[in-house]
């Protein structure tokens, strides 16, 4: 796995100002909450793990997109949308490394067609859930 990009690498060239919008925010986190929905009414096997992760992916990434927005920011990239988790809450840094972890894992599965293998969504469903509620939070407060 490659190094994470750095936050100072996204300021200068990946992130822009914008206003932020409550009312955005509320429709990703209502999207990411019926993508949940969703993953839950998968069963999960050596077909459909790939799918449970991407999606799991999205619903981490769009509630980051929300934490960002809420900023005052937009990135260009999904790289910066973690570089600013973890620059913002480094106290979060394990749940930054699961969630690059899982980015590795998405684009395997998306751009290379790799499957990934039910053991993998067993053994890190509930840390993907912990962060997607640990995002929520942040997102309310």
């Amino acid at each position: 796995m490659k190094e994470p990009m750095s936050w100072s690498t996204c300021l200068a060239g990946h992130i822009s100002k914008v206003t932020p919008d409550e009312e955005k925010i509320k429709s990703m986190i209502k999207m990411c909450n019926v993508r949940l929905k969703t993953i839950s009414q998968i069963t999960v096997d050596d077909e459909t793990a790939s799918i449970v992760a991407c999606d799991y992916y999205e619903i981490i990434k769009e509630l980051l997109v929300g934490l960002l927005l809420k900023s005052g920011l937009k990135s260009d990239n999904h790289e910066c949308l973690i570089a600013f988790f973890r620059h913002k809450f480094p106290e979060y840094e394990y749940e930054s490394n699961l969630i690059y972890g899982l980015k590795d894992v998405r684009n395997r599965a998306s751009y290379d067609g790799i499957f990934v293998k039910k053991d993998y969504i067993d053994k890190n469903h509930l840390e993907f859930n912990h962060i997607i509620k640990l995002l929520n939070k942040l997102l309310e407060d």
